[in-house]
């Protein structure tokens, strides 16, 4: 048991799943108390029913995070549980595969509601508690929030748009003692290619990449608490997107045709 994390109170969006699922049970092992937010409610139950039989903390809220007042409710809640917040684990979100021309842009909308709005939501009524506590706000992003990837556009721009969000609220609470930490974990074990959109809006039903070969979510999950404990500003848990951050700036045009062939290569690519 960690006494870092030990009865903080921690909300933790997109927890139905994947990386969600994983950080709020890594979360609970740690003692912390946590509200566990997604959209599935039979899927959070469950989920909550095996913590807590493992006698460790949690609740649910049922939570849309595209929806302002389902984010609100989601923090009311969690003040009525649990009397504060030190914790706020944006992770909720969707991707998506498509070329611009052929996308249609309502697929864009959906992005920047879940990926952007949702995290501006929550974190609007969750930032008081978290400056009242000198917590930490938790953006968990990917290396398209650093370079657009080709066929992701929605995508990479939500991401982009987390990131000035979040940068920008680092800024403006640095004398007050708020730990804001972006993570990209890479290419990871989970539904999100499943339920990635295509350029009508549909699910694309399959996995484009080999997921027995992707990092897990536990093994995110340790690294967002790891981050945390350090007091990191930006955490790229992979070697590629390290090698992004840091040849954009130095060689940016052989970046973007790295992608361009990385992406061109995958089973269907709409990058020809």
């Amino acid at each position: 048991m960690n006494n870092l994390f030990k009865d903080k109170v921690v909300i933790v969006t997109g927890a139905s799943s994947g990386i969600g699922e994983a950080t709020a049970r890594e979360f609970a092992r740690n003692g912390s108390k946590v509200v566990l937010a997604a959209r599935s409610e039979g899927k959070l139950s469950k989920i909550v029913e095996e913590i807590k039989a493992q006698n460790l903390e949690a609740n649910f809220v049922k939570t849309d995070v595209s929806r302002e007042e389902d984010c609100k409710r989601l923090v009311e809640k969690t003040i009525e549980y649990y009397g504060g917040i030190d914790i706020l684990v944006n992770n909720a979100g969707i991707s998506m595969r498509a070329s611009f021309p052929e996308v249609d842009l309502k697929v864009l909308h959906r992005l920047m509601d879940v990926n952007f709005w949702g995290t501006v939501y929550c974190t609007k009524y969750a930032l008081p508690y978290l400056v009242k506590q000198k917590g930490s706000l938790i953006g968990v992003s990917s290396v398209a929030g650093f370079h657009g990837l080709p066929g992701r556009t929605g995508y990479s721009a939500s991401k982009f748009a987390m990131h000035g969000f979040l940068e920008t609220i680092r800024i403006e609470y640095l004398k007050k003692g708020l730990h804001v930490m972006i993570i990209a974990p890479g290419f990871t074990a989970t539904d999100v290619r499943i339920h990635a959109l295509t350029a009508d809006g549909q699910e694309q039903g399959e996995s484009p990449r080999d997921e027995k070969k992707l990092v897990s979510p536990e093994y995110v999950a340790k690294w967002v608490l790891k981050g945390i404990r350090k007091k990191k500003r930006n955490k790229l848990l992979t070697l590629d997107g390290r090698l992004t951050a840091l040849f954009q700036r130095i060689v940016p045009y052989f970046v973007d045709w790295a992608y361009y062939y990385v992406m061109s290569k995958e089973p269907r690519s709409p990058i020809k």
